[in-house]
């Protein structure tokens, strides 16, 4: 893995507004309601749902939303389905874009994707035209200032749990896992009493792209802004060097 840190865009994100953290809310919301459709409610024996309520904690989800959701999703039989559509595209410069999103409306979705696209000066492409260029990976933040294990002790921790990878940075470590791994290693280090900052399987840039020209930035943050303020849209994953 490159040197890429991902924490202060994290530490940014959780620091914005409370728009910003309803948005969070609705999707790990999302999310929830898939896992107990796919799993059941009993997180013990659905490791995908203790994934996102380890998720849903780390960006500060009340346990009570947790569960009202969880009982939602279980006892509503009748709610709604979403569906899993990912759509991948390029930002000026040719930045690989890819969008993932979470909907009961197929067509809405495609048309706002597509128009945040347009309105940054970039274009949605075929599927597979950028994912070739990420890996798809478990990957866990820790923030160094909340973790009093030694630095080897901790990599000792996730590597012997089955991670591929451990980056430190200045103010943070990565761990990164295969996605068959990644529950298994975030149990391994929630049971060490580890708080981590991030926890999820993402897509990771191979290499990233910088950006000079101003005009550049400026359209792709129309793009990512857009796609940010989508309640349909669950990730956005791009190989720009921010």
């Amino acid at each position: 893995m490159s040197g890429h840190s991902k924490f202060a865009n994290i530490k940014h994100k959780k620091e914005k507004n409370d728009a910003a953290k309803g948005k969070m809310f609705t999707i790990i919301g999302k999310e929830i309601a898939i896992a107990v459709k796919e799993g059941g409610p009993d997180p013990s024996n659905n490791s995908k749902l203790r994934d996102v309520i380890a998720k849903a904690k780390a960006n500060n989800m009340p346990n009570d939303t947790i569960e009202r959701g969880i009982k939602k999703a279980a006892g509503d039989a009748n709610s709604v389905n979403y569906e899993v559509m990912t759509y991948e595209g390029y930002g000026p410069s040719g930045i690989a874009i890819i969008v993932d999103t979470l909907t009961d409306n197929k067509n809405r979705t495609a048309a706002n994707v597509k128009h945040a696209f347009s309105k940054g000066n970039g274009n949605i492409g075929t599927p597979g035209c950028v994912s070739y260029m990420f890996d798809k990976k478990g990957q866990i933040i820790i923030d160094r200032e909340e973790v009093s294990m030694d630095p080897d002790e901790l990599m000792m921790t996730a590597l012997d749990a089955g991670a591929e990878d451990f980056v430190e940075e200045e103010d943070s470590y990565t761990i990164l896992t295969s996605p068959d791994d990644f529950s298994q290693v975030r149990e391994a280090l929630e049971a060490a009493g580890i708080p981590m900052v991030e926890a999820q399987v993402e897509m990771i840039p191979q290499t990233y792209v910088d950006l000079t020209d101003e005009e550049d930035i400026k359209n792709l943050n129309r793009i990512l802004d857009m796609l940010d303020d989508d309640d349909d849209v669950q990730e956005v994953y791009h190989n720009w060097n921010e």
